[in-house]
Order: structure tokens, then sequence, then C-alpha cells
């Protein structure tokens, strides 16, 4: 667990919390891939989530994806509704690990 989380500190966020935003990514990866087929998990990380940028504002974390995500996912076939679904919940968990990797309190 890291040292109390410091907002200011994340604006630099790969200096002071590299190590915290790999687990956090990969715990949430981990649970995706339990839930959903394997390749568009893998899709969705190597395509999308590689170009994101976990962001803290307001007391929260969010994930800025890259623009026209699912044009991004190229070789794997999936229809809209399963990609953004996937995606979304993706998401979801990253943002929820983050909080818990950090010790952040969800709102």
């Amino acid at each position: 667990m890291a040292d109390e989380f410091d907002p200011e500190k994340f604006e630099e966020k790969y200096v002071h919390y590299f190590a915290e935003l790999q687990r956090a990514y990969k715990n949430a990866f981990n649970q995706m891939n339990e839930r959903y087929d394997s390749e568009l998990i893998h899709g969705i990380d190597q395509m999308v989530l590689n170009e994101s940028e976990p962001m803290y504002e307001d007391g929260e974390f969010r994930v800025e994806l890259p623009a026209n995500p699912r044009e991004r996912l190229d070789g794997v076939l999936v229809d809209d509704e399963t990609f953004e679904t996937a995606l979304e919940e993706y998401v979801d968990r990253i943002e929820s690990e983050l909080c818990r990797t950090l010790g952040v309190e969800s709102p």
C-alpha cells in the first residue's frame, strides 16, 4: 500500500505512483479476463487502454480514453454493443482499482 495519497503528486503519476498504477490496471485486467473473451480483453488492453490516461479530478479517478476507441480495436471480431459494455466495465474497474490501490475513498 502506498503512503497517503497526494493529489498533487498524482500530476506526476508515472514518477510517484507507477507501481500502483500498474497494479490497478493489472487487477482490473485479471477481473475482466475472467468475465469476457480473453481476445476482446487483450485487444482493449493493448489497443485502447495503452493510450488511456488515468486522471484524478474533484476527488475522483477517471480514465481518459483516446479518440475513437472502437476504431482502435483491430483484428478482434466483436459487435459494438459488447465492445462498449466491456470497455465501460473495464474503465469502471480500473477506476475502482485505482481507489483501492491508492487508498482513496470512492465518492
